[in-house]
Order: structure tokens, then C-alpha cells, then sequence
């Protein structure tokens, strides 16, 4: 017998399951996506590995095997910035020590001989029971993961905290003030107030890293690389603009050049004007004597070259 389904079509139970199982492969195409995009813990070690070894984007989501949008998406929400790893403070009750707890309430001792026990106060084993359920209630895994989750407290930036300096950062960095130029300019200006002085490093992370919650991304837009996200120096490509090849190196010249004994050694440099007009300087180096040749037609090689014939 033949019905309508929700879909809108009319069809069979087998043209029924035909549908659920197509909905079924679907979902499992989405849940897989969904783990791809978040990446894994180890993916995401890896992530910052191949990152500070300069690598790509696009190439360290070829490495992993996962659309590079995905790595993008993950390196800009901390922008470009590995996260600290979390660790418990020495100050803090260990697991252990929250088992030894348990196992001491259980036997009914007071919180004097489990402290005693365990070489801690017992006014800290009292707070600790009280705030997690009291001594009927109290269970050492739940207490050890909501005190982990309470100290998910991140110290809030510098800038976070003085409304005053960040309004001060902001205006300097809307005039195209590099985080270098006011640093520097912040030292010297507030030489006796430490409040009113950051340092550059400061700036950047709170450009880059939005969840410190201090300046507005759109301010990257201020600086003179435009970037939004931190770059690794090492092993990052070398510059390849304003190289020529096989360029030797005023290091290299022979000692009789270096000391200016013997006649005829000659430097030459350009000076550029408004483009494409230049001046080429030549200095013969014992006498200082120096020439001045126009550039009107440019300064590439052929047009230098014709110019000093």
C-alpha cells in the first residue's frame, strides 16, 4: 500500500528506508566534518609545530590532510599565537591528594588528621570539602574537575585594565604608530608611572589576540604590515625583493681597495628622486674625487650603464 510521506512524495516502505538511508549517510558525512573543522589535540599540536617552522597554510592543511579553511579559521581565533598550556599550581590540591581526602572521610577521620596526613592545613581540607558537597557528598574526581574549571581565570591584559592607556594606544596606533614607536614614546613621556607604560609585545597580542578582550581587531588595519595574525620568524622564507644575484659583497673587496693605497678603486651608489629621475655617484676611494651622473631616463642597468659610458 501506498502512502505520502513528509517529504512530499508518494513511494513504497522500500522507497521509505531508500530515504532514511540516504539521511543516514548524510548525517554521518556532517559529523565527520564537524570533527575535521575542530581538529584533534594531536592535529593541533602538529598545527603549531609545522607553524614554527615557518610553513604555510596551505601546505600544513596538506600535511594533515584537512581543508586549509580549517587550519586558517583555528590559527586566527588565537591569532597566529600558540596558547600557553594550562598547569596546576604547586599551591593547589593534586588528585591524589583529593583521593587521599576521599578515602580519609570515608573512614570518618577529621579534617586535623587528614591535613596531617596529607601535609596540609586542615582549615585548606575543610575548604575544600565545604565547597564540594561537605563530607556525605564529597567525591575527589568532581572536586578535582570543578576546581580545574574555577581556575579558568586568565589574568586580564594590561591594557584590558587601564582605560586610559588603551584609549592612548588606540589613538597612536589610528595615526600609524608602529607598537615600537609607542612603547618607546609611552616610556618617555610617563618615565615615573608605570601604569601608563606597555610594552610593544603587549600591543600585539591584544591586536592578535582578540580573547584578551583590550583593542579592536579592526586597529590591525593601522599597522604598516596589515597583518592580523602573528608570523613566525623562524624558519620563515628569506626576502627575495631588492636582491640581485650573485651580488658581491663590500666585505669581499680586496685589501688594496679596503685600505685606499692604490689608485683607481671607485664606488658607485644611487640616490632616487621623484621616479623614474636618479643620480649616480661615483667616489674614487684614495682621492675622494667624486662624479655626479643624471639618471633622466631611469635607473635600471641598461639606462645607468649607457649614462656612465
Amino acid at each position: 500500500m501506498s502512502h505520502v510521506l513528509g517529504g512530499g512524495f508518494s513511494g513504497s516502505v522500500h522507497h521509505l528506508n531508500i530515504r532514511v538511508g540516504c539521511e543516514a549517510a548524510w548525517l554521518m558525512r556532517v559529523v565527520d566534518t564537524m570533527k575535521r573543522h575542530g581538529l584533534s589535540e594531536g592535529e593541533r599540536e602538529r598545527v603549531w609545530e609545522l607553524w614554527g617552522e615557518g610553513v604555510s597554510v596551505r601546505e600544513l592543511a596538506r600535511r594533515l590532510g584537512v581543508r586549509h579553511e580549517y587550519v586558517w579559521r583555528y590559527l586566527t581565533s588565537s591569532g597566529g599565537v600558540r596558547p600557553m598550556p594550562r598547569r596546576r599550581s604547586e599551591r593547589c590540591l593534586s588528585d591524589g591528594e583529593r583521593e587521599d581526602i576521599s578515602r580519609g572521610l570515608a573512614r570518618g577521620d577529621g579534617f586535623r588528621a587528614i591535613g596531617a596526613a596529607i601535609g596540609r592545613s586542615h582549615s585548606t581540607v575543610s575548604r575544600e570539602v565545604s565547597r564540594n558537597g561537605g563530607r556525605e557528598r564529597y567525591r575527589a574526581t568532581v572536586a578535582d574537575a570543578a576546581a580545574w574549571e574555577r581556575a579558568r581565570r586568565p589574568k586580564r591584559s594590561k591594557l584590558a585594565g587601564s582605560s586610559r592607556l588603551r584609549e592612548v594606544v588606540e589613538v597612536k596606533l589610528e595615526l600609524k604608530w608602529s607598537p615600537e614607536q609607542i612603547s618607546g614614546w609611552l616610556r618617555r613621556i610617563y618615565p615615573d608611572d608605570p601604569g601608563m607604560q606597555v610594552s610593544h609585545e603587549t600591543i600585539y597580542l591584544s591586536l592578535f589576540v582578540q580573547s584578551r578582550g583590550a583593542l579592536r581587531r579592526e586597529l590591525c588595519a593601522h599597522l604598516r604590515g596589515r597583518r592580523r595574525m602573528r608570523r613566525p620568524r623562524r624558519g620563515s622564507a628569506p626576502e627575495a625583493r631588492g636582491r640581485m644575484g650573485d651580488m658581491v659583497m663590500i666585505s669581499e673587496r680586496p685589501a688594496d681597495a679596503q685600505d685606499r693605497a692604490v689608485p683607481g678603486h671607485w664606488e658607485g651608489d644611487l640616490l632616487l628622486g621623484k621616479r623614474p629621475t636618479g643620480i649616480a655617484t661615483l667616489v674614487e676611494r684614495t682621492s675622494r674625487y667624486t662624479q655626479l651622473v643624471a639618471l633622466p631616463d631611469g635607473h635600471k642597468a641598461e639606462p645607468v650603464r649607457l649614462a656612465l659610458a
